[in-house]
C-alpha cells in the first residue's frame, strides 16, 4: 500500500516488499515506482526492496523550486539514512541511475553495490541531441498515469515536466574522470538502442574502476519492461554472486598470470 515519510521539505512516498538485505529501486524521470512492476517481485524474492518516489513523481507531491540531480541525490541520502538505516544496494534507471551514482560518489558508506541502467553521465553522450523537449507531447504520453496517483493532480504534470526539461537541458554534466569516485562494485547496463550512444556507455564502464558491463540486445531505453526476465536475471546474478575469477581478463585481474607479450 505504501506510506509517507517527511524528509526535509519533501513528503516522500515509498513502498516495500520482500525480506533480506535492503535494495532501493530508483525510477526514471517523469515515471514512478510502477515502472518497476515487472522487476520488483523478482528482486523481492531475494531482497527487502524499497521503492521510493522522488519529489514531484508518483505519489510524492512536488515542492516549490527547481528539480535537479543534486536535490534528488540529497533526498535519496535522507531516505537511506532515515528509512533504510543501513548500507543498501541501489538499482537505478535513467534519471534514477544518475542520481544513484551521485549518492555513491558523495556518500560511499551508504552504498553496497550499484546497478546503473540506462543513465549516462554527460549530455555529450546523447544519441538524439536534436530531439525537442515537447511538454505537451510528453503530457499526452505520461500525464494520465501521473494523474492516477499524484496528489497534485494531472494538471500539475506539465509543471513537473517543465522542471525536468530545464534540468535535462543542462545535466548531467560530469566528466568521465570524475566517475573514478565510484568505489562500490557497479554494474553498468544499457540497451543496444538507448538514449545515449554505446560509445558513451563504454566510456562510463571504462571510467568506473569496479564496473562490470551489460548490453541487453533488441531493446530500447525501456529495457526493464521490454525484456524484464533477462534484465532481472542479469541484475540478480550481479547482486547475489561474487565476481568470478576470470581466465584471461585484460581489464580485471586474470585467474592465471600470463607471460608479458614480446616482440618475437
Amino acid at each position: 500500500m505504501g506510506e509517507y515519510v517527511q524528509l526535509g521539505a519533501v513528503k516522500t512516498w515509498y513502498d516495500e516488499q520482500g525480506e533480506g538485505e535492503p535494495l532501493v529501486l530508483m525510477h526514471g524521470g517523469l515515471v514512478d515506482a510502477r515502472f518497476f512492476a515487472a522487476n520488483a517481485p523478482a528482486l523481492a524474492e531475494k531482497f527487502h526492496v524499497y521503492t521510493p518516489e522522488r519529489r514531484g513523481h508518483g505519489h510524492t507531491p512536488d515542492v516549490e523550486g527547481p528539480i535537479n540531480y543534486q536535490l534528488m541525490a540529497d533526498d535519496t541520502i535522507a531516505f537511506l539514512e532515515t528509512v533504510v538505516g543501513q548500507p543498501a544496494d541501489l538499482v537505478g534507471h535513467s534519471d534514477g541511475a544518475f542520481t544513484a551514482m551521485l549518492v555513491a560518489m558523495q556518500r560511499p558508506e551508504l552504498v553496497k553495490r550499484l546497478v546503473l541502467i540506462s543513465g549516462g553521465f554527460n549530455k555529450s553522450g546523447q544519441a538524439g541531441p536534436e530531439m525537442e523537449w515537447d511538454v505537451d507531447q510528453i503530457a499526452q504520453f505520461l500525464g494520465p498515469a501521473y494523474g492516477e496517483v499524484s496528489p497534485d493532480g494531472e494538471e500539475h504534470f506539465k509543471v513537473v515536466a517543465t522542471k525536468i526539461g530545464e534540468m535535462a537541458a543542462k545535466e548531467p554534466n560530469l566528466e568521465a574522470s570524475q566517475l573514478a569516485a565510484v568505489t562500490a562494485r557497479t554494474l553498468v547496463m544499457f540497451s543496444d538502442d538507448d538514449l545515449v550512444t554505446l560509445r558513451h556507455s563504454v566510456q562510463m564502464y571504462d571510467a568506473i574502476p569496479t564496473a562490470e558491463f551489460a548490453v541487453v540486445p533488441g531493446t530500447s531505453h525501456f529495457l526493464t519492461q521490454e525484456k524484464p526476465d533477462l534484465v532481472n536475471r542479469i541484475v540478480l546474478d550481479f547482486l547475489t554472486k561474487d565476481p568470478v575469477p576470470t581466465i584471461a581478463g585484460i581489464r580485471r585481474q586474470s585467474q592465471f598470470d600470463l607471460p608479458p607479450a614480446t616482440d618475437d
